[in-house]
């Protein structure tokens, strides 16, 4: 009876031996996993960090950039109010020059037409033999 109980002792000893080997084994792949995710995550936050500066000045430019909008929206508008006044000065300007341009076309092409009565009419009397 005792070698049954020395062998249940023995037995329950290695059993707890081979336990706690691989207790350790797995108190060791857990150390190896946090320090490697430890170091992925610092890496990480850094990047971020960093990510975040230059989220940070972009911000900042961009705030600039905004204060200066609504000046170069109004200096955008008077030059769009001066291009409409120089538009519409243009416009007048060219339906004058048309107005006389016509006009001279039709002086022109009066006096066209009054050159060629005027020749038809002497054309004869230049044909006539002379004597």
């Amino acid at each position: 009876m005792y070698t049954v109980l020395l062998i249940l002792i023995l037995l329950g000893a290695l059993i707890s031996v081979v336990t706690a080997f691989r207790a350790l084994g797995a108190y060791l792949r857990f150390r190896r996993t946090r320090a490697a995710f430890q170091g992925e995550v610092m890496d990480e936050v850094a990047r971020l960090s960093a990510r975040t500066d230059e989220l940070e000045s972009s911000i900042s430019a961009l705030d600039a950039r905004a204060t200066e909008l609504p000046i170069q929206i109004s200096e955008l508008q008077q030059s769009l109010r001066t291009l409409q006044i120089l538009t519409r000065a243009l416009s007048t300007s060219l339906r004058q020059v048309q107005k006389v341009l016509s006009f001279n076309a039709l002086k022109t092409l009066s006096a066209a037409r009054i050159g060629k009565i005027l020749q038809t009419a002497t054309t004869p009397n230049d044909r006539q033999p002379s004597g």
